[in-house]
């Protein structure tokens, strides 16, 4: 089984009042982006896809990193997750674990605990809370959505039955405000 890792970045940002966009945002040293790219890609998925839209990330990312436009970025979440899983499906991966661009503090621990894991839709929790990162097989893809800002969170409802936990250690904070990443930062 080909597993991809997929981590989506590309929302506008608009909560973030700062200089540059919210991934791009100095943060531990390197950027947002930067933090939150280096777990995924020390995982050991068989490739790492980041999803962009509102801001071209191209320039931003690693030569190893396959780089998907969202040019429906608008529609909300669910779009950039349709986009990754078209290119997967036509890639040949049977899965694919995503995650949040803005969650710096994901560890690669946690990543591997969620690919590794069994099932067809595995979700990491944090202190008793379901969040990103969350592996989605190919069975499923068909069930989730086309439009709107939600993307595994509609299986987690619809197809409880589905659902298997990881465990996982860490603080999966986003970084949506400035007042958030002076927080953690």
């Amino acid at each position: 089984m080909t597993i991809a890792g997929v981590l989506l970045a590309a929302g506008a940002g608009s909560r973030f009042v700062g200089s540059t966009h919210k991934l791009l945002a100095k943060f531990g040293g390197t950027t947002v982006l930067d933090q939150a790219l280096t777990p995924i890609r020390e995982a050991g998925f068989d490739e790492v896809i980041v999803v962009t839209g509102a801001v071209d990330l191209s320039k931003h990312l690693p030569g190893d990193v396959t780089v998907l436009q969202n040019h429906d970025w608008e529609r909300g979440q669910s779009s950039s997750l349709q986009t990754a899983v078209h290119f997967a499906e036509h890639a040949g991966h049977e899965a694919v674990v995503v995650g949040l661009a803005d969650q710096p503090f994901v560890s690669a621990e946690a990543w591997q605990a969620v690919l590794e894991a069994e099932g067809d839709v595995v979700t990491a929790t944090f202190e008793g809370k379901r969040r990103p990162p969350v592996k989605l097989a190919e069975i499923v893809w068909p069930l989730l959505p086309l439009d709107g800002d939600e993307g595994a969170r509609v299986l987690f409802r619809s197809r409880p039955d589905l659902v298997q936990e990881v465990v996982c250690a860490g603080k999966p904070f986003d970084i949506d405000t400035q007042e958030d990443l002076e927080r953690w930062n």
